[in-house]
């Protein structure tokens, strides 16, 4: 007799309080990716953040003929991988799996908040891929002017992805896997782009050459409104901000490696101001750029 799906989670792992479990069978019709292969059932089991070690920790079970993998995560975590477009396995099943075990509604009222998608996590979610996109698509112009075709046609494809996640955003759509698929009914310019890209009768080097040219207007023009919060952040003192002050701000952590270039387009772009600080550092007249908006 198979056991109950509820008795194979503890109240407590290492430590942590749970809060809740979600389950996802496997199907021998449906492929779910690596999550559920080889397994007969995966449970992701939702703690509290206290104490966490780890953001995810992995345990391969047997019972009886029952094969399954249980993920344990922080809540958190959870939201912090909607945020940064991680993690999307995961994240797919906590937000369509079944719920098995909700302790006072808290699993079910973090469901909701995540489907809900607000308003603050948009813009969090919209600044994350905006940097990405302007990263693939500097990537690609230099393997283009490289002649290195291959990786300039990944980047540009990588590119286009984080363009249409930007227009489900501005829909108030939480992206996900199938971002095409979600993409082609709201009459999506990523979409076009992309099918210009994958199905064009011109050579390799034209399409990427055309895709560029096409979607540099438009990455350009979507800049003011896809970096409002960092916008904010930088008009939010009347002194200028510092890069590492700005990398060690909670709300940009998840664009830490992008900022440094996203700084230079804003400022090149107007959006921006730069204000330079003398240094006392014996280095005669070097100067400290900040950056103010």
């Amino acid at each position: 007799m198979e056991p109950s799906i509820v008795s194979l989670i503890d109240n407590e792992k290492n430590g942590r309080q749970v809060i809740g479990a979600i389950s996802l069978r496997g199907d021998g019709m449906i492929f779910y990716g690596s999550l559920l292969h080889d397994f007969d059932l995966l449970i992701l089991v939702v703690c509290c953040d206290i104490g966490l070690s780890s953001q995810i920790q992995i345990e391969h079970c047997v019972n009886g003929k029952l094969h399954y993998q249980r993920l344990i995560v922080g809540r958190n975590d959870l939201k912090q991988w909607v945020i940064e477009g991680q993690n999307r396995e995961i994240v797919q099943c906590f937000l369509h799996g079944d719920v098995i075990l909700d302790k006072d509604g808290k699993l079910s009222a973090l469901r909701q908040d995540l489907l809900d998608f607000g308003s603050e996590m948009r813009e969090q979610r919209k600044l994350n891929e905006y940097a990405k996109l302007l990263n693939t698509f500097v990537e690609a112009k230099k393997y283009t002017q490289d002649n290195d075709l291959m990786d300039a046609y990944y980047c540009v494809l990588q590119a286009l992805k984080h363009y249409a996640r930007i227009e489900l955003i501005e829909q108030g759509i939480l992206p996900e896997n199938s971002v095409w698929e979600q993409a082609r009914p709201i009459n999506s310019v990523a979409y076009k782009l992309f099918d210009e890209l994958t199905d064009n009768k011109e050579t390799l080097e034209q399409r990427v050459q055309l895709v560029l040219l096409a979607s540099e207007f438009s990455v350009m023009s979507k800049m003011e409104d896809c970096c409002s919060l960092l916008l904010n952040l930088l008009g939010s003192r009347k002194s200028a901000w510092s890069i590492q002050e700005l990398v060690e701000v909670p709300e940009l952590i998840h664009i830490k490696a992008e900022l440094p270039m996203m700084l230079r387009k804003l400022v090149y772009r107007s959006l921006v101001t730069e204000v330079t600080i003398a240094l006392n550092n014996g280095q005669g007249d070097v100067r400290e750029i900040r950056y103010l908006a």
